[in-house]
């Protein structure tokens, strides 16, 4: 099987990394609201990758997080008069019930931000630590003229790139 390889950008045989099991983590929804067509290509496009890669007598570990929370939720929440775990469940329970309707099988596993977030905040202190991101007035910001390689994915000098060009610029980047 062949798989494009956005880094080279061309297709490329797929050599699993190990051979005994393939693991595929994709990014799942922030829930606090019902998924649109937009958000199930991803999930119908690499749910079917995993069931041909199954079919073919691999073991595949998928793994698909779910944002439980976020601003969204919390003005959510806000807005139905409830609370932020409310909103994810509810949303959570949803997605399971739309993507069951698209044949998409669970995930092997779907961790949620909130049950996980030990291990984020010690991710970010050690970026922080080694100088990859910095805080400003409580937010983290992610320090992209340290790594060097920033932008060999898509191809973007990050001279080229402008600055507000995706979001608002704010007074707190430095990039």
């Amino acid at each position: 099987m062949k798989i494009y390889n956005t880094l080279t950008r061309r297709k490329e045989e797929f050599v699993p990394i190990d051979k005994n099991e393939i693991k595929i983590y994709v990014c799942g929804p922030t829930v606090y609201n019902y998924f649109h067509l937009g958000n199930a290509r991803p999930f119908v496009v690499f749910d079917t990758l995993r069931k041909y890669l199954e079919y073919r007598g691999n073991k595949v570990n998928f793994v698909q997080n779910f944002t439980d929370v976020d601003d969204k939720i919390i003005n959510k929440a806000r807005e139905e008069g409830s609370n932020a775990g409310e909103v994810s469940e509810k949303y959570i329970e949803e997605y399971f019930k739309d993507a069951a309707a698209l044949n998409v099988k669970k995930a092997s596993v779907h961790p949620k931000v909130t049950e996980t977030m030990n291990d984020i905040i010690a991710f970010v202190k050690d970026l922080i630590e080694k100088g990859y991101a910095y805080e400003v007035d409580g937010d983290v910001y992610y320090s992209t003229r340290k790594f060097k390689e920033y932008g060999k994915l898509s191809k973007q000098n990050i001279e080229d790139l402008e600055s507000g060009a995706r979001i608002e610029i704010g007074d707190k980047k430095q990039d």
